[in-house]
């Protein structure tokens, strides 16, 4: 072996090592159930609690009609993204940016692509911080009515605690049973919160109509709704990885397994997000709040436990959004900065990233808005594009009534209240 083929076996020996420790490369040992809990986890999250505000703003028969399209559509786009995964012979797109520079071009496709994906896993992470710190915030305050008042942004420092923990788990195979366990706390806390609506039955004051006084308004409030149906749909943007775990042969193909668990997750889905997004509505009318938990105050332990539920919830889900982003930070580390690959820079790449996504829930913690603005601007591009005049429309729209949103609720806000 001479001396330019010894480079190129060396340099390629060193490759494979950084890419089996690599969070998205380094295990392809998964099972086709594997794939179905990972989607239930990435999928049903925060954003199915606030479905029936969704419904509120949209009203009964467009509310209906998105809800029913974004389940079929994003099924459609995600069995295309699962197909897509080997649609090289003989190579698998490992990573969402991967599929991007196959379609745009080396360069051009880091640069469109890796923007919206960050923007849409590190947006995910910082509402579930939100979502994590209010849902412990409410098992406090049901269990203890009569207790001392905890501000939220302790309760989101809280939340934060175990996942300093959980980023330093390797990979996915590492987490599948907090994932798991985050799946069924999901199908959990869904079906708690359209039972306990239904119990409570239909309020004596309630009206379908539109919220707001205005025409402006109530357009804007359909924007923002059309882009929290967005988040609550987005899934998409984790697939590839998730689908990356599992072992892939000519003759047996990932895509077969992670296809039989996405239909699986999917039947989850909708029994999940239309029972809460449809019973909420009717129950608590325009006055359901952007979280449908919140709305529901007896039985306060029954409340209280399925807040526990989406506390733990959130936290596989957090983690099934930031193993991406670990990925990401530390491929660049390791291949572009020549960092030794090792405990001491995954302990501090990832207690970053944890670090950072607490701070801005602490200084940002607006849910309703926040769902509204991230599910426009970055869910609907990832997740509905390929059906392109929907996703186009969904990106424009979605993000003016989540930044509305935003703006509102940030008048009334102080800061680390």
């Amino acid at each position: 072996m001479d001396d330019v083929e010894r480079s190129v076996h060396l340099k390629a020996q060193k490759q494979k090592e950084i890419d089996s420790w690599l969070p998205i490369t380094a295990s392809r040992k998964a099972k086709w159930w594997y794939s179905a809990f990972h989607n239930v986890t990435a999928m049903v999250g925060a954003g199915v609690l606030s479905l029936p505000y969704a419904m509120a703003q949209l009203g009964w028969g467009p509310g209906t009609v998105v809800l029913v399209l974004s389940w079929i559509i994003t099924l459609y786009t995600l069995w295309q993204m699962v197909e897509m995964h080997e649609t090289v012979p003989g190579k698998r797109f490992d990573r969402y940016h991967e599929l991007g520079q196959h379609a745009f071009g080396e360069k051009l496709g880091l640069w469109i692509i890796v923007p919206q994906q960050l923007i849409v896993e590190v947006g995910t992470d910082i509402v579930y911080m939100v979502t994590g710190g209010k849902s412990l915030k409410k098992v406090y305050d049901t269990a203890y009515p009569q207790g001392k008042h905890i501000k939220l942004t302790y309760w989101i420092m809280i939340f934060a605690c175990p996942h300093f923990v959980l980023a330093q788990c390797p990979n996915f195979d590492s987490i599948k049973l907090v994932s798991l366990a985050a799946a069924v706390m999901s199908l959990s806390y869904s079906t708690i919160a359209w039972t306990a609506s239904a119990h409570k039955g239909v309020q004596p004051d309630v009206q379908y109509d539109y919220k707001s006084s205005t025409k402006a308004g109530t357009i804007l409030n359909f924007f923002n709704a059309l882009g929290e149906v967005a988040f609550a749909y987005a899934g998409h943007n984790v697939v590839l990885e998730i689908q990356a775990q599992i072992p892939s042969t000519p003759e047996k193909p990932s895509k077969k397994p992670m296809w039989k668990g996405v239909v699986v997750a999917y039947i989850v889905v909708a029994l999940c997000y239309f029972p809460v997004a449809i019973i909420g509505y009717w129950m608590f009318g325009n006055n359901v709040e952007d979280n449908i938990l919140i709305s529901l105050e007896k039985p306060s332990w029954l409340i209280g436990l399925a807040n526990f539920f989406v506390v733990i919830h959130v936290i596989g889900s957090y983690q099934i959004y930031a193993l991406p982003v670990y990925d990401m930070i530390e491929t660049v580390l390791v291949k572009k900065m020549n960092c030794p690959p090792g405990l001491p820079l995954r302990l501090t790449a990832r207690s970053a990233y944890v670090a950072i996504t607490m701070f801005l829930a602490m200084t940002f913690p607006f849910f309703g808005g926040l769902l509204g603005f991230f599910g426009g601007f970055a869910f609907a591009p990832t997740t509905y594009f390929i059906c392109i005049i929907l996703g186009v429309t969904l990106t424009i729209l979605a993000p003016i009534g989540g930044l509305r949103e935003l703006i509102l609720d940030s008048k009334s806000y102080k800061f680390y209240s």
